[in-house]
């Protein structure tokens, strides 16, 4: 049993997700602003391309640990993406991206049974993150989102 919980990001924890942050040879992978999560809340709020954002704190042991914002189309089947998605520096090297994927996927089905199919990117330099979601299953597509490779994995 994971001991990961995945928390909506509302007025109660919103400062806790801007105390997140990453090593800083990190930083360029997650957001080109510190601390990243600041970037992911303003464009939950903003809404780049009319898509839905949904931000969410990663819980471990009730302290948040990472974060993420899944972006969508409603209505959608494959438009659904993994974005600004990291392990707080503090709690890195402990399998917690993992057992956070594992528990995203679960509340996508149950939260949006109509998806089939998450897609993310990966920075171009971060060799670690693409062994990482492709060691998890997703498959690398020949596609470039943002000047970067596209990741996906059915769900």
């Amino acid at each position: 049993m994971s001991d990961i919980s995945i928390k909506f990001i509302t007025s109660a924890n919103w400062r806790e997700a801007l105390e997140l942050s990453v090593h800083e040879e990190q930083q360029k992978f997650v957001a080109s602003i510190h601390p990243p999560a600041a970037i992911a809340l303003a464009k939950a709020y903003i809404r780049p391309d009319g898509r839905m954002i949904e931000p969410y704190g990663i819980y471990h042991q009730n302290k948040m640990a990472g974060f993420f914002n899944l972006h969508y189309t409603p209505g959608s089947k494959d438009d659904y993406w993994l974005f600004h998605f990291f392990i707080d520096k503090r709690f890195q090297r402990n399998g917690l991206g993992s057992q956070t994927l594992h528990a995203l996927i679960r509340h996508i089905k149950s939260t949006h049974p109509s998806c089939n199919r998450l897609n993310l990117t990966v920075h171009p330099e971060n060799e670690a993150g693409r062994l990482f979601y492709l060691k998890f299953g997703f498959s690398e597509n020949p596609i470039l989102t943002c000047d970067e490779p596209t990741f996906s994995i059915k769900i």
